[in-house]
């Protein structure tokens, strides 16, 4: 099983559809707050479809209280100032995916503390930042199942 964390999600339709895909790759959702919107919000539902009942889910009052309890897992962070590429991600059962908010994506915090564990996907484009925080869950969650099987 892989685990998925949002830091920080803004979205609330990237977060529906993370959990969806969650469901279908069997993988286990984090959230950690403050998120953008507020879990009952029916627009994030919709977009989990009638799945939201049944996704593993863990939510965590703020980053620091989520590394706590997770500080012995293996963990890969996605960032757009990564220099590893996602290939590269040495992937085992278990491993935790760690994303950043739709606007800013992982604070310079993190990514200073985790440095040997930042990974990018590449873009081939000057004209855009990043990708669709959806695409890029599903991206990197196909290619950890991939290397697990």
């Amino acid at each position: 099983m892989l685990h998925i964390v949002l830091i920080e999600p803004e979205i609330h339709t990237n977060t529906g559809n993370i959990g969806r895909l969650s469901l279908a790759t069997g993988s286990h959702l984090h959230l950690v707050k403050p998120l953008g919107f507020e879990l009952s919000d029916s627009r994030l539902k919709r977009a989990g479809l009638d799945y939201w009942q049944h996704i593993e889910l863990s939510i965590y009052e703020n980053a620091d209280e989520f590394f706590e309890k997770n500080k012995d897992r293996s963990m890969a962070f996605l960032s757009s100032h990564g220099t590893k590429d996602y290939t590269d991600i040495p992937f085992e059962e278990g491993t935790m995916i760690i994303f950043g908010k739709e606007s800013k994506g992982l604070s310079s915090d993190i990514t200073d503390r985790f440095k040997e564990h930042l990974y990018k996907i590449p873009q081939y484009s000057e004209h855009i930042r990043s990708i669709n925080l959806a695409n890029a869950v599903a991206v990197i969650t196909y290619e950890g199942l991939r290397q697990l099987r």
